[in-house]
Parts: structure tokens; sequence; C-alpha cells
């Protein structure tokens, strides 16, 4: 149910987090408003559960969705990090990643500006959710070589990157 006040029925956009919101509740994703301009979430990736937080900045048209995949760094091991990141930033098109300095927590960020109407459609919502999602996906198993199998960044982000050839 969206929030705005008036009636959108014969519009395809919405506020964003409102939309977020309908998004979340239509694939059936547990989610709360923590304020009106931030929604969090939970969605199942293939490797993992990951927590998301959506923050609208009207001020700057600007809507931040950050992708947690519940990766702590612990201080030995944020070097590697930090080498495999460059390297995996590099190959992302949209958002990055990054170490949050507070509880060393490995995230996905990326930024959507929205016009000057502060709208967003659905269209975008699934895009940038599903992108989120696809990237930490896509990486997350390059994370966890450096963590829990001591391989160095480049061969980290190798072997993360070996696509299964064949059926099963």
């Amino acid at each position: 149910m969206m929030r705005t006040g008036h009636d959108d029925s014969d519009r395809d956009d919405a506020a964003p987090v409102d939309m977020l919101a309908s998004l979340f509740e239509a694939r059936g994703w547990p989610c709360e408003f923590v304020s009106d301009d931030e929604i969090h979430g939970e969605v199942q990736g293939s490797w993992a559960t990951y927590q998301l937080r959506c923050i609208w900045r009207p001020e700057d048209h600007v809507l931040q969705i950050l992708s947690l995949p519940d990766i702590r760094v612990p201080d030995d091991k944020r070097g590697a990090m930090f080498e495999v990141m460059a390297l995996i930033n590099e190959q992302v098109w949209l958002g990055h990643f990054d170490i949050w300095s507070n509880g060393s927590v490995l995230l996905y960020r990326h930024g959507l500006m929205l016009g000057d109407d502060g709208l967003l459609s659905l269209h975008q919502a699934q895009v940038a959710i599903e992108a989120a999602v696809d990237e930490c996906d896509r990486f997350y198993p390059a994370f966890q070589f450096i963590l829990w199998g001591d391989k160095s960044p480049a061969d980290a982000l190798a072997s993360a990157l070996v696509d299964a050839a064949g059926e099963a």
C-alpha cells in the first residue's frame, strides 16, 4: 500500500521508498519502514540472505541502495579484501563494493539519481534491487575464498568467476 496520500492509480511511478515497499511485498520479501525515507528488507540470494537498506535523500534526488551480505572482515584479511574489491570494482558497471569502517562489514552500494519529481518506477526499482543482489551473488565466492580459503585476491577472483559448463 502506497503511503503518498494521493491516488497513484493512474501513474506508474511512486515515491522511492513506497515503490520499494510495494516491490518487496509483491516478491514476498520481508521489509519494514525505518522512516519515511528509509526501508530495510531481506532478499535471499544464491549464496546468502542479503540485508538491503534503501535510503531516499529528497534534497539530492538520490536513492541509495546498500546490500549487506553479512560478511565481517577481520583485521588480518583487510589488505587482501581491499585488493580483491579493487579488482572487482573494475568489473562492476553500477555501484561498488566497500568495507564499512564501523564494524568492518562488507557492503555493495549504489546510488540511483532520480529526476526532479523524485519518483521511482517499478521497473527502476526491480532493476536496482536485482543488480545489487546479482553483484553480491556474482562476487560472494571471491570474498569467501579470501576469508576461508586463504587464496590471493587474483586467485580468489579467478576462481569465483569460473562458469560451470554443461549440465548436471
